[in-house]
């Protein structure tokens, strides 16, 4: 099954009032946003969801019936509310309706979750990297001892570029063959949705409803790692590009470098200042003989930090200037490590550069974000096509 582009991976504006409804389709309404409230408040009474979707007795009762007999919906056991006569029945989502798989590919290893359709996890698992077929089989694997005879929806992490239009992972200069061979082989070998979202803007769709962008509609998060990335959301908007490429900031020209970056490497961009081994011949030029985490953790002392923050505001500086998110997050692997001492370091600097008023938060996720957000995707993914949105 082909690749599907995660289109709304990130809550859109509301858009006009809708035309009135024909009856079938206002049971539809009903019954979706009756399922959205047991997904994310259930299990429910009947007297619950009367109070939450407003409707009345006898239709919640209808619902009720419609999503049983769909095999959506199943009573979950009893209520203790405080009232007299038998307890009311609890009804909840049939979470084994579905399983999913989230993966997160990196350049040199893959992690696979297996969940419910909830996103409750049921099944962790490193699978082999090099082969895709073995791969493949590895994530059945785990499925099966899982109790999942089949995946309905699987979502894959992956660095590189996704074109919007098709869904489909771009071929991408620095990144091992295997990448791309992986994913054909799931969309090959699975009688599932295969869908496909490059590692940042997933980790963004994490901090977002988990992490320290939940009270944002616009913000910028910049993943450093062995890499360095962005992701952008404005007005609650995941935004891509043309081509899928916003937020390759590794490419950005900054000062400093000693020259610029190419259409081949980005050597000469921000990627020469931020990237994991920038980082460590940074931390190592101050006298500190460990990790890049150990570093930016503060164990290379503040004058490294101090130099550290200067250039990461540079590359803050330019996102605020062209895009004003009012927040900027630093995430991956070297976000976390650093925490709010580095964040408070880079909003210091950064409010030097720049007349915009710009945030800047630690991750509370670190490196866990891409697959907390494949997760997040693949149970929205599912929802919306069991559910019927």
């Amino acid at each position: 099954m082909g690749a599907v582009t995660p289109a709304q991976a990130l809550p859109t504006p509301a858009g006009p009032p809708p035309s009135p409804a024909s009856p079938s389709t206002a049971r539809a309404l009903n019954d979706r946003l009756a399922l959205r409230l047991l997904q994310e408040a259930g299990p429910l009474t009947a007297t619950q969801l009367k109070t939450r979707t407003g409707l009345s007795r006898p239709s919640v009762a209808d619902l009720v019936e419609r999503l049983i007999d769909a095999g959506l919906v199943e009573v979950a056991g009893e209520s203790g509310a405080e009232r007299r006569g038998p307890n009311a029945k609890l009804y909840g989502i049939v979470a084994h309706r579905a399983h999913l798989a989230a993966l997160d590919v990196r350049t040199d290893s893959v992690t696979a979750v297996v969940t419910d359709l909830l996103g409750r996890s049921l099944a962790e698992a490193a699978l082999p990297v090099g082969a895709p077929a073995d791969a493949v089989e590895a994530l059945l694997r785990t499925a099966r001892e899982a109790g999942a005879e089949a995946l309905h929806t699987v979502v894959v992490g992956a660095p590189g570029l996704v074109a919007p239009a098709t869904g489909e992972l771009r071929d991408t200069t620095g990144l091992p063959a295997w990448h791309r061979g992986l994913v054909s082989a799931l969309q090959r070998s699975l009688p599932a949705v295969v869908v496909v979202e490059n590692e940042t803007n997933l980790a963004a769709l994490a901090e977002q409803r988990l992490g320290v962008a939940h009270d944002v509609d616009s913000f910028v998060l910049l993943w450093l790692g062995a890499g360095v990335g962005a992701a952008v959301v404005l007005d609650g908007r995941l935004r891509r590009g043309a081509s899928g490429g916003a937020g390759e900031i590794g490419f950005l020209p900054v000062p400093g470098t000693g020259g610029l970056p190419s259409a081949t490497g980005c050597a000469g961009g921000f990627h020469a200042l931020a990237g994991r081994d920038a980082v460590t011949a940074l931390a190592a030029a101050h006298g500190f003989r460990g990790t890049a985490e150990e570093a930016v953790a503060g164990a290379a002392g503040e004058p490294f930090l101090d130099v550290l923050a200067e250039r990461l505001a540079l590359g803050a500086a330019a996102v605020a200037a062209v895009l004003d998110p009012g927040c900027v997050v630093l995430a991956g692997e070297l976000g976390r490590a650093g925490g709010p001492a580095l964040a408070d370091r880079v909003a210091a600097r950064l409010s030097t550069l720049t007349p915009l008023p710009t945030q800047v938060r630690a991750t509370s996720l670190g490196g866990p974000a891409v697959l907390a957000g494949a997760r997040l995707a693949a149970r929205e993914a599912a929802q919306d096509a069991l559910f019927g949105g």
